[in-house]
């Protein structure tokens, strides 16, 4: 067992970038449930109080990231520059396409009441939003989602763990093609 968890250790370090289970199943040749035993032991290590090193979890991907306790030594030392926060009317398109996504540009527009594209380019340009294709309508609209860096920044394993909420409007890219397919041609 301490094999390999020294095997996945090195491959998260090495990668630098969130790892799929199953790719790591298939590297190192273990079964699924074997490697998560392993990826559990590894998380109990690091993810404690004084680690500098934590093991993140993303839908089904794994990551070791620096610990966000010492994230200003971290930024200190690499001479990294805080991002400036995110806005009102950013967060509140973050959480549009967080919850109902995919969506399109126009849907977002529509629930916030004004125009968001200079916002979903800010969201884009923080790698917090990505486009996730086009809808098959007139125009191909393009779909937006979030990105494994949203799940980073919002401390979050998977979407599963957003807050529950009962008072958004019950549409996402795919109940808004079905509703637009609804209508007569």
């Amino acid at each position: 067992m301490e094999n390999l968890q020294g095997a996945v250790e090195a491959i998260l370090f090495a990668s630098g970038e969130p790892v799929p289970l199953s790719r790591l199943s298939e590297a190192l040749q273990v079964e699924k449930g074997e490697l998560e035993k392993a990826l559990e032991a590894i998380s109990e290590r690091y993810n404690r109080p004084g680690s500098g090193i934590s093991l993140v979890r993303l839908e089904q991907s794994y990551q070791f990231c620096s610990s966000p306790q010492f994230s200003q030594e971290v930024r200190n030392a690499l001479e990294l520059h805080r991002n400036a926060p995110l806005s009102q009317a950013a967060l509140e398109v973050l959480a549009v396409v967080a919850y109902h996504q995919p969506v399109t540009k126009a849907f977002v527009d529509q629930v916030r009441g004004v125009d968001c594209g200079g916002v979903l380019s800010t969201l884009m340009a923080k790698d917090l939003v990505e486009e996730r294709g086009r809808m098959e309508l007139p125009g191909r609209p393009l779909l937006y989602g979030t990105t494994d860096q949203f799940l980073r920044c919002m401390h979050l394993s998977s979407l599963e763990e957003l807050p529950q909420t009962e008072t958004l409007p019950p549409q996402s890219g795919e109940e808004e093609q079905q509703r637009l397919d609804s209508f007569p041609s």
